[in-house]
């Protein structure tokens, strides 16, 4: 006769639902740890980027803190509206387009720019409290969701490759090997190693000891592999460092914003983003068990909202569009199923806001093999695709292969969706597409051509 274990009748079981979802914890708070510590890149990248176009004095520590704000807060609505084990931050390519085109290139305001962004958050959070989000998730079909998922794993892969030094860009082929010659590469490998062997013997916290175990490393060797190519110097600052964002916060002109020639770039952060948080969304919510046989995501609503949200109080704050990070799918490795976790990463980048120079001691190259090993297992969701059928696996091929070589998920989607609406129509089954595919079809052709 089997015995039936009670579950803790305890506010957080009753808040995350941990034990239902098979997790513990102890096991939340450790992913949500090493979530953190693979994305803490941010902190310092965003501001690099964005201080290219926002020029008030002493804007990089304003950026640093506002950045964190952004994390925090959409990571904490993911956790406690949602409960989903995902992190939020400004995101990489939208604060580029946002500093290098809307800005250098367009000549918009920064403060126009952030207006911008304001909108195109107030309008994520529309579309995600209507049916019309459900349309879109329930619009695509289901082999390009597995497809998507691979497409999510490469472009981990990728990335963790250029952290890494396995690549490096040419002019000649693209891309090439790097310079195998380097200590850090060889730091990153062993990395890779590390995590294979603790994951294949089942030792818990396997990435987190990953991470952790390499920076000793580099630490200790003293190994080039920080900023400009330098080793680990100490904190010759002190770790505390905090700056209040007196010059961003509120400086959005969302009247600006709604100038005629402005709304491209409304539809552009808008469009990225909700593609880019779709594609991570199915990406992790596969990976972590949270997706059903119909391909149907937990929790849609709340998760999209929060991405809305959290874009929308970013730009009050002062940054670019904030979006769901694929760095999550290292925590649920970890083992991350509820919103617990994400509490615990907002909780680190609250206080990455006064200790900003200790995430600074973690190297890239201590995240990039744990990137390629979860790169590894994403792959797996090809399996189940049906590679017999080219409606079906010449565009799900292009969703794995575009995300990585285009190094942009809402790329590799739209090729996909293109490609998907195409080959099936023409081929004879226009029916098997469902409507709301050809407006999207439709709407990323105009992205790819118009908007460049």
């Amino acid at each position: 006769m089997a015995v039936q274990t009670e579950r803790a009748d305890t506010w957080l079981e009753r808040r995350f639902q941990i034990e239902a979802r098979g997790s513990t914890v102890g096991g939340e708070v450790r992913a949500g740890i090493t979530t953190f510590l693979t994305m803490a890149y941010i902190i310092f990248v965003n501001p690099i980027i964005l201080s290219n176009a926002i020029d008030v004095e002493g804007v990089f520590p304003q950026l640093l803190t506002v950045t964190c704000m952004a994390a925090a807060f959409g990571t904490l609505v993911m956790g406690l509206w949602a409960n989903l084990p995902f992190a939020l931050a400004p995101g990489m390519g939208l604060n580029a387009y946002f500093a290098f085109t809307v800005v250098g290139t367009l000549g918009y305001e920064w403060q126009t720019a952030l207006g911008a962004v304001f909108i195109s958050g107030i309008l994520f959070v529309i579309i995600s409290v209507t049916g019309l989000r459900q349309w879109i998730l329930d619009a695509i079909p289901l082999h390009l969701k597995y497809a998507i998922a691979a497409g999510i794993g490469a472009f981990l892969a990728i990335i963790g490759f250029q952290g890494a030094g396995l690549i490096s860009g040419s002019p000649d082929t693209l891309v090439t090997r790097g310079d195998w010659t380097t200590p850090g590469l060889w730091l990153s490998m062993a990395g890779v190693i590390i995590a294979g062997v603790l994951l294949a013997r089942r030792i818990k916290g396997a990435l987190l000891l990953t991470i952790v175990g390499v920076t000793i490393l580099a630490i200790v060797t003293g190994a080039p592999v920080y900023v400009d190519g330098s080793s680990f110097a100490g904190f010759a600052d002190g770790i505390f460092g905090f700056v209040w964002p007196s010059d961003l916060i509120g400086a959005m002109d969302i009247g600006a914003a709604l100038e005629g020639g402005v709304v491209a770039v409304i539809l552009t952060f808008l469009l990225v983003d909700f593609f880019d948080t779709a594609g991570t969304l199915i990406g992790l919510t596969d990976k972590a068990g949270l997706m059903d046989e119909k391909g149907n995501i937990e929790a849609p609503m709340p998760a999209f909202a929060a991405d809305g949200l959290a874009t929308t109080v970013g730009a009050a704050l002062g940054t670019s569009s904030t979006t769901t990070y694929i760095e999550s799918a290292a925590g649920v490795e970890e083992g991350a199923r509820t919103g617990l976790t994400a509490v615990v990463v907002a909780g680190l980048f609250v206080l990455a806001m006064f200790f900003a120079p200790v995430a600074g001691a973690i190297p890239e190259v201590a995240t990039a093999p744990v990137l390629i090993v979860i790169g590894a297992m994403m792959i797996a969701s090809v399996t189940r695709i049906d590679w017999t059928d080219y409606r079906v696996s010449i565009p799900s091929f292009l969703a794995v292969v575009g995300m990585p070589f285009t190094y942009s998920i809402t790329d590799g989607i739209g090729l996909a969706i293109v490609a998907h609406v195409l080959i099936t129509a023409v081929s004879g089954k226009p029916r098997d597409v469902h409507p709301v595919m050809y407006v999207l079809a439709i709407l990323l052709v105009w992205r790819f051509f118009v908007v460049g």
